[in-house]
């Protein structure tokens, strides 16, 4: 683990300061310990049905034909029995059963409060971010799934994860579920920065039909050319995971690199191991190995075309190297080098490849991070840092991913990550109450809805 740091002064704005990352470490960490298990499933069929029926007029339009109606013709199809025998045959709940009550807690939880709200705004922009009509110009509508996925809590021992949409299908849902512990309502910052890694991957790969493969033989390919031969199938044979990392840092820029690694750290900690980033990817993992998905975070941030990125590229870099230990990929054991340079050759042929499932177009034509993203950050961080309320803080062109950025930047630069996530909830409910997805007309994207005007007048 690193050595001790000074933290910097609050609201510090330096590229690339990680003087307080530890105490964003403790707080991913408070979060997965928290005792609140999230509501509990209705195991009961009526209840269940009663339930959905209720919640489904109170959601958007857009979300009562993608999710509520479709899941009440799934159960009206089971009926008793079969959800008897559909409970019956996945009692760990991580299978088929899993998916339908995730389904039916991200409807009935639709409306629980800032924090769900915050949450959803997220998740919304994120999606939107890579699949609205305003980012895709030139390009044909993803194949499923252009709507954003639902959010739910619950099942914190699974840590975050999703429901792509490819996923839902099987109860008739055209669009996905995020999950988040219950814990990370109230703790763990660095999290929602782990949203990217869900919604900005996992759940865009899914809405591509052939994007997965594609990214699998490019990165395949781009390993091969580079003399990085023994890995390449490493790398390609986790492009779920990989792509995901990639996509996330595209989206929300350095903070989700720096909160990969404060959430990795955590989780090892609370669940039972020390707070450093693993060295080993075992062959039976889908995940590579923590200490190369640093490395590719690094290698995507220095790809940005912003000033401070080589900063924060460095910062997360160094951050890396400090746990690194001897490094098994698989079967391999690998020097440092090849962990940094594998790492780079596949980041950059997941963001930089242009493939056929998006009109020849790259991951990193959609999404990067720019000067005037950071501009944004700089100027939201000086709000959450400071003491004043936070009405009229948001700009045209301010968007969640700006706003978890701030905070994630500023709580690693120094700032507390407890009073910052209060106040980023309280910011993002803000915008969620203006985004025209969960207004009473069916809206798809927030950023579909775009006037273009024949003239910009002056002034």
């Amino acid at each position: 683990m690193a050595t001790k740091r000074t933290p910097a002064a609050a609201g510090s704005a330096r590229a690339g300061d990680l003087s307080n990352i530890e105490a964003c470490v403790q707080d991913v960490a408070r979060a997965a310990s928290d005792p609140d298990r999230g509501r509990r499933d209705p195991t009961a069929f009526a209840p269940l049905r009663k339930a959905v029926a209720k919640a489904l007029p109170r959601l958007p339009p857009a979300y009562q034909e993608a999710m509520a109606a479709p899941l009440l013709k799934t159960l009206d199809r089971l009926g008793p029995a079969g959800f008897k025998r559909l409970l019956a045959s996945d009692p760990k709940r991580q299978g088929a059963a899993c998916l339908l009550f995730d389904c039916a807690q991200a409807v009935l939880q639709a409306d629980d409060g800032a924090a769900t709200d915050a949450f959803q705004e997220v998740v919304s922009d994120l999606y939107d971010g890579f699949l609205s009509a305003e980012d895709r110009r030139g390009m044909k509508p993803p194949d499923r799934g252009v709507l954003p996925p639902l959010v739910k809590w619950g099942r914190p021992d699974d840590g975050p994860y999703t429901w792509p949409v490819d996923a839902t299908a099987s109860v008739g849902a055209t669009t996905g579920v995020v999950s988040l512990p219950p814990g990370n309502a109230r703790h763990g910052l660095c999290i929602w920065a782990a949203l990217g890694h869900e919604t900005a991957g996992h759940d865009i790969l899914g809405a591509d039909r052939g994007l997965r493969v594609e990214l699998a033989d490019a990165v395949r390919a781009a390993l091969r050319d580079a003399g990085q031969v023994s890995l390449a199938g490493y790398w390609a044979d986790r492009i779920d995971e990989t792509a995901s990392d990639v996509m996330g840092i595209l989206n929300m820029g350095p903070a989700a690199g720096v909160g990969l690694l404060a959430t990795l750290r955590g989780l090892r900690l609370a669940w039972g191991g020390d707070a450093r980033l693993q060295s080993e990817g075992a062959s039976d993992d889908e995940h590579p190995a923590d200490v190369v998905r640093g490395f590719m975070a690094a290698a995507v941030i220095r790809t940005f075309p912003f000033a401070g990125a080589g900063a924060w590229a460095d910062a997360v870099e160094r951050e890396t190297s400090l746990d690194a230990q001897v490094i098994r990929l698989g079967r391999r054991e690998v020097t440092l080098a090849e962990a940094r340079a594998s790492s780079a050759t596949a980041a950059k042929a997941v963001a930089g490849t242009r493939v056929r499932s998006l009109e020849g177009h790259a991951l990193g034509e959609i999404q990067t991070w720019r000067d005037v993203d950071e501009a944004v950050v700089r100027r939201l961080r000086a709000a959450l840092d400071g003491s004043a309320t936070l009405t009229d803080t948001i700009e045209q062109g301010d968007y969640a991913a700006h706003a978890v950025a701030a905070a994630v930047t500023s709580a690693v630069g120094g700032s507390d990550p407890a009073r910052l996530q209060q106040r980023l909830v309280a910011l993002l409910v803000d915008m969620h109450q203006h985004n025209p997805v969960w207004g009473p007309l069916k809206v798809v994207h927030s950023g579909d809805l775009t006037r273009r005007p024949f003239l910009v007048p002056l002034g």
